[in-house]
Parts: C-alpha cells; structure tokens; sequence
C-alpha cells in the first residue's frame, strides 16, 4: 500500500510538471513575430505567383490540372478567375501579417492555399504541404494580441502573454520535418553520394561545376545535408550550441536558395527560429516597446487543454504516423512513390522517365499510340512520366475522351523509370488495362512492377 501510494503521489508530481511545461504563461514575442514575417512569406508567395506566370503556366494553360486522387472534380477557375483567387490570397496574407482581421484572415488563406494544394501537383513542392499545415495551426493561436491592427482596433483583445503550448507546437511542427527529411535520407543513393553528385551538377554555377564534381565535396554535402537535419533542432534547443545552430542554419538554407531555388521554403525554415530563442529576447530584439515585466495570470494557468488534449495532440500523433505509412505497402517507396507524399522526403532523388499509352479499341481490336500533346501540356508531360499516380490518372482521362465519343477502350502504359541516373527500369506492368485499374492509397497497386535485389519482377 506504501508503495502504490509512492507510486501516485510521483505520478500526480509528473503531470503536475507536465501541465507546469506545458500551459503556464509565456511572453507571445515568438508568436507575434512568426505571424509577420510567415504573412510576409505569405504575401511575398501570391505575388510571386501572381506577376511570374506560374498561374498561366500551370493553371490556366491545361486541359486540365493533376489534382490529388479522389479530389479531381477541384480544378481552375475559368477566365480570369485564378488571378481574382490568387489576389484575394495576397490581401489575405497581408492582413495576416498586420493582423488585421486576423481569424478570418489566417482561415480564408488556408482554405485558398488547401485548394491550390489539392488542385495541382504537377509542381508539387513539400513547403506547399507545410504552409498548410503552419496556417491550419495559425488559424487556433492568439497570434495577433500584440503589435495588430486588431489589438489597436479592439484594446480588449491585447495580451502579453500565451500558453507554453503555442511555442511548443510549432517546435515539434518543424521537428517532425527535420526528423523524418534525415531518417529519409539513410539509403545508398544519398549515402555514396550518387543523388547530390547529379543534383550540384545540374544547379551548380559553370565556373563551380568542376569544383562540385569533386568526390570529397559531393559526399560532403550529402553527409553534412544530413548530419543538419538530424541534429539542427536539438542544438537550437541547447542553449550552449544554439547560435552556433542558428549560424548553420543560415549558411545550409541560403546555400539551398542559392543552388536550388525552392521558393520561400529556406525563409520559411529560418523563421521557425524565433520559437528556440527565449521569448525575453525575441522582445528585446523587435518589441522593445512591449513590457518587460509582465504578470502571469494564474487563472490562465491551464488555458487551451481542450485545444490541446482533442486538437493538437491528435494531430502531432497523425504527423508522425503519416511518413511511417509507406512501411506498411509492399515495396520500396523510393520506387513505387506510394507514401512519398506527406512524408517530408525532400530534395531525395531524381527520377526520370518516358512513358507512352496504347489505346485499344474493345470492338474492333484496333490500337494505337495515344499522343499526349492532345491532353497535356509539355510541363505536364515531364511531371507525369516517372510517377505512378500521374500516369494512372492519365489512364483515365484517355479512356474518358474516347468514353466521351462512344468508344469503349483499353488503355495500356509503357513506362521506364530511372533513379539517381542509374538503370532503366519498367515501371508500369504493360498488360494490365490501366484504364479500368483502381487506385489505393493504403495498400500496394499490383500494376506498379517490383523488383528484387537481382532485378528481376517479383509481380
């Protein structure tokens, strides 16, 4: 009984301790200087898309858009309405950054960038599936109770501090990312070297390619690439090694941004900064206004537990299992792509292929070779060529344009895939009728060929 007591009264110590960690109250200064400068990105994005051509390139130009499966009905707006949609997010993003109906804001931006996601991928960016998820977090936080046109407008709104939670979340938000882009990384192509060997080939400057093509500096980069993921925020979280992180930080993001492009991804990844520095000196630095001693109020001592125990606990238990779910299908993902999505497998592989449909008519038996170009644009057609879903979704829409014309028809793909520059390779079994083949997200497509270690079919 003695023991069983000692038992409790530790356990009732832990999740005292925890509730302590987790809900007392913080300075916001973290929080409010993530929202202007994520709104920022926000904004500087939707211009972006707006004045550089990627709406007509990628929106308005095709016959129609490669939407994530099961969401194919989601497709542009005609005319010039994209650009009406896409304007309206920039107005949306820059309330966001000034706070200025912020709630309304942050949620009508995320529903219009969730629509972009799912209405596109053949420009499919991971930062695209973070941004997301970061607005979906952003929708539940306090981020406009200090330095918003909101907090100005409605003095009643204005606070000085948060839940602990509000840092944490975003915290284990861009762990998980770092996390899962190492564990992704430990196969032979990025291991030997082989992957970011091609990659600073193809993105290095002409009077660096030769310095690049050095053994020494593409392994370098690759086991340094990995050795950032895996320890970056456990060094930003020690206070002894953070600014030494902080520099690394900087030095491996623009160095991204400079050989790779990839949009506002390497900002966006330095912003999360603000939340591993004390939020006293995230004060000090842009709100030197805001007070210096604040009050704590104890009535808010366990604000946001329901928030936190049926919302975001759930989805941190859903953010981790989704990059496991490939472990659960047959095959290698590196090959078949199914679990690829969602699972933070960033900047990994090169993949490349061609592929071509036959189209065989069921009453008269007579085929042809379908010509793409009547479908899809060039853009489309690069991107659709070495994945599976793309293909089979091109499958049907083949064989909806002859539906559409009274014919009832099979329709077969040859496809090769190569991987890391290595060894063609069939991708799609060539017999079965992809027209009339099903699509599963959990389990392994039977039409999608594997290999063993010898390279033979072992389906």
């Amino acid at each position: 009984k003695y023991i069983c007591q000692k038992i409790i009264k530790k356990f009732q110590l832990i999740r005292y301790m925890i509730r302590q960690f987790i809900y007392k109250q913080i300075d916001s200064s973290q929080l409010v200087a993530f929202r202007i400068v994520f709104g920022a990105l926000l904004l500087w994005q939707t211009i972006d898309y707006l004045l550089s051509g990627w709406i007509r390139i990628n929106l308005l130009k095709p016959i129609f858009t490669f939407s994530h499966i099961g969401m194919e009905w989601l497709q542009p707006l005609p005319g010039n309405g994209m650009y009406y949609y896409f304007a309206l997010m920039a107005i949306a993003a820059l309330f966001i950054m000034i706070g200025f109906y912020y709630r309304i804001s942050i949620i009508l931006f995320t529903i219009l960038w969730f629509g972009i996601y799912l209405m596109q991928k053949t420009t499919y960016n991971n930062h695209h599936y973070l941004i997301v998820l970061l607005c979906f977090l952003m929708c539940l936080l306090p981020a406009n109770s200090y330095a918003s046109v909101d907090s100005k407008i409605k003095p009643e709104i204005k606070r000085l501090t948060m839940p602990a939670w509000c840092s944490w979340i975003m915290i284990a938000q861009i762990a998980i990312v770092y996390f899962y882009a190492s564990v992704a990384k430990l196969y032979s192509g990025w291991l030997d070297g082989s992957f970011t060997k091609g990659l600073l080939s193809k993105h290095a400057p002409e009077f660096l390619k030769e310095f690049y093509a050095q053994e020494w500096f593409y392994l370098f980069i690759a086991y340094a690439g990995l050795a950032f993921d895996f320890l970056v925020v456990p060094l930003l979280l020690w206070r002894k090694t953070r600014n030494l992180a902080f520099v690394a930080s900087i030095v491996f993001h623009i160095f991204n941004k400079a050989h790779l492009g990839i949009g506002i991804f390497p900002f966006l990844a330095l912003s999360f900064i603000v939340f591993f520095y004390p939020p006293e000196t995230i004060r000090r630095l842009f709100f030197w206004k805001k007070p210096g001693e604040i009050e704590f109020p104890s009535s808010q001592l366990l604000e946001g537990r329901m928030l936190v125990r049926w919302v975001l606990i759930p989805y941190l238990i859903l953010q981790i299992l989704l990059p496991l779910r490939h472990y659960a299908i047959k095959g290698d993902v590196l090959w078949t792509e199914e679990g690829h999505r969602l699972s933070w497998r960033m900047m990994l592989r090169s993949r490349k292929g061609h592929t071509k449909f036959k189209v065989v008519d069921n009453k008269t038996q007579e085929a042809k070779f379908f010509k793409l170009k009547k479908i899809l644009t060039k853009r489309q057609i690069r991107g659709m060529q070495s994945k599976p879903d793309m293909i089979w979704q091109t499958a049907q829409k083949i064989r909806e344009r002859y539906a559409r014309l009274g014919k009832d028809v099979s329709v077969y793909a040859y496809s090769e895939v190569a991987i890391n520059h290595g060894e063609s390779r069939r991708l799609i079994n060539p017999d079965i009728d992809l027209g009339k083949a099903k699509w599963n997200y959990f389990r392994h497509n039977d039409w999608i060929l594997l290999y063993d270690q010898n390279g033979k079919i072992i389906n």
